[in-house]
């Protein structure tokens, strides 16, 4: 598989007339060589490809990596990477700009590597997911899935956000997760109108609303869902915010399809809140896509200008969030197919009164 990877960026460096890519970025590493490494290098060529990385991982490196060679630089790591690309020749070497530190920038261009900045070469290549990408992901979300389903049944009065979090990270892990794909949201109460609420010390209460956006990392890949349920009967007011999301939702996901526009399923998602009268308390994208990053192409947003595909991966999550009062979010992680669109994060959606 690595070679196929591999093969499909030589294909789109000669579009850019691009002798070879250099990249830092350990999720390129995993994604084109297998490398499950977070330092050092990987070189490409015309004709070659070699991963560098230090005396820390070079053993890992010799066992995982695929279609590229292996060596254990040494320091500086540039020293190396320029004697690299001294090797495979070519005037023009094309790098992510947004993903490359200026002092690396500048460390390369003295050890005379004749650079071109690009702008997500690999990124573009990795929306669309392979099998076994699929895979991965598929097993991602039905364990942050099932875990959030089993701390929800859980929760009560007087538990902590901070306690929840800490057993769905530890309920992840036992399910097979490495790790938590973000640190998680749970945002009860009137901390629910913070889209971002990271999980604090607010002890869980009657007629709260509590938010919980979580996922996992498996084999590298992740997941994201976030669902919204009440401790009892909430404020009437929540109770409309929520039915509107729900179909906000809904909305969103049946505008997802190959060929549909991402801003239109942002569109689809914002109109039904904006009807409802509740546009200007959605002040986020729609979603984004998910894979070897928590937040990657495509975005799903009204700026955006990316098409979707089959095999594309993306969240689906508006929400309502009123100051003071509390919010509402739903989200799932969402396969584009060759039919529509797939929900991988399978989890009730109607209201629930705990």
């Amino acid at each position: 598989m690595s070679e196929e990877r591999i093969a499909a960026l030589h294909r789109r460096l000669a579009k850019e007339s691009l002798d070879g890519f250099i990249t830092f970025m350990e999720q390129d590493f995993l994604y084109l060589s297998g490398f499950s490494g977070d330092a050092g290098a990987l070189v490409i060529g015309r004709d070659d490809a070699l991963l560098l990385t230090d005396s820390r991982y070079i053993e890992t490196a010799e066992v995982e990596v695929r279609g590229a060679r292996t060596a254990k630089h040494g320091v500086p790591l540039w020293h190396d990477v320029a004697q690299a690309v001294r090797e495979m020749g070519g005037e023009r070497w094309g790098f992510d700009a947004t993903a490359v530190s200026y002092d690396a920038y500048r460390q390369l261009e003295e050890q005379g590597v004749p650079l071109v900045p690009t702008k997500g070469i690999v990124l573009a290549q990795r929306m669309v997911k392979d099998d076994e990408e699929v895979a991965k992901l598929r097993r991602a979300c039905a364990i942050a899935a099932d875990a959030l389903e089993e701390a929800i049944d859980r929760i009560r009065p007087g538990m902590t956000e901070r306690e929840a979090a800490l057993w769905l990270e530890m309920r992840m892990r036992e399910m097979g997760a490495e790790g938590p794909a973000f640190p998680f949201i749970v945002a009860s109460g009137p901390r629910g109108s913070l889209p971002h609420g990271a999980a604090g010390e607010r002890a869980f209460a009657t007629g709260d609303m509590v938010t919980f956006d979580v996922g996992c990392r498996y084999f590298g890949y992740h997941s994201d869902i976030t669902r919204t349920v009440a401790l009892g009967t909430p404020q009437a007011e929540l109770q409309r915010a929520y039915e509107v999301v729900r179909a906000a939702q809904q909305a969103g996901i049946a505008a997802v399809k190959p060929g549909a526009a991402a801003s239109d399923v942002d569109a689809a998602a914002r109109d039904v809140i904006a009807r409802a009268g509740y546009g200007e308390y959605f002040g986020h994208g729609t979603g984004h896509g998910v894979g070897l990053e928590i937040h990657e192409w495509p975005q799903i947003s009204s700026r955006s200008d990316d098409i979707l595909e089959a095999g594309m991966v993306l969240t689906v999550e508006p929400g309502i969030y009123l100051p003071g009062v509390g919010g509402v979010r739903i989200e799932d992680t969402v396969l584009v197919t060759d039919e529509g669109a797939q929900v991988l994060t399978v989890s009730p959606k109607a209201l629930r009164m705990l």
